[in-house]
C-alpha cells in the first residue's frame, strides 16, 4: 500500500522521480498532447479521481500532496490552460477549494503531513486560506508560487 497521494499531480513536474513507487499519483486528467509552444503534456495517472471525492479510507496516507487548480482565466486552447487546469466557471472556487482540502485532510493519517501548493497570479494566499479554513504549520509568505506544510495531529487541530 503506497503512504503518500498526490491528489493532482498534473505532469508530475516537481517530481525527481516521476514514477517514485511510494506514491499514489492521481489527476481527474489524462492527457498526452502538445502544447503550443511545442513541448509535449503528458499527464499520466495512476488514479483518475475528483480530489472531491477520494475513494480511499480515512486517514490511509502518511504525506498528501494538494496542488489545486489556481486559475480563473485561462484561454480554451492556451497551454496554462492544458497544463494547470482551470477552476470550474459555474462553481465558487472557494467552496471548490475546500472540498478538496477537506477531502485531504480526512485521507491523511493522524501524525501526517499535507503540503500545499498555490499560485498567487490570480487568486490571493491570503483568500485561498480564508478559503480552506486552516492556518498551515509554516510555508513561503513570498513571491507568487506558494508552498503550505499543514501537520495533522497534537494541538494544531484543536
Amino acid at each position: 500500500m503506497k503512504e503518500i497521494l498526490d491528489v493532482c499531480c498534473g505532469s508530475k513536474m516537481f517530481y525527481f522521480n516521476k514514477q517514485d513507487h511510494r506514491v499514489l499519483y492521481n489527476d481527474i486528467r489524462t492527457v498526452d498532447t502538445q502544447l503550443s509552444d511545442g513541448r509535449r503534456l503528458v499527464i499520466h495517472p495512476d488514479t483518475n479521481y475528483d480530489f472531491r471525492e477520494l475513494p480511499f479510507e480515512d486517514g490511509q496516507f502518511k504525506l498528501i500532496i494538494y496542488d489545486p487548480p489556481h486559475l480563473v482565466r485561462a484561454g480554451e486552447r492556451s497551454w496554462l490552460r492544458a497544463k494547470y487546469g482551470v477552476l470550474p466557471k459555474d462553481e465558487d472556487w472557494k467552496a471548490y477549494i475546500k472540498l478538496g482540502f477537506n477531502e485531504c485532510w480526512r485521507c491523511l493519517s493522524e501524525g501526517g503531513t499535507l503540503i500545499m501548493k498555490w499560485s498567487t497570479n490570480q487568486i490571493k494566499a491570503k483568500d485561498m486560506l480564508e478559503a480552506i479554513e486552516m492556518q498551515p504549520l509554516l510555508g513561503d509568505k513570498r513571491g507568487n508560487k506558494r508552498w503550505y506544510i499543514f501537520f495533522k495531529g497534537g494541538l494544531i487541530d484543536d
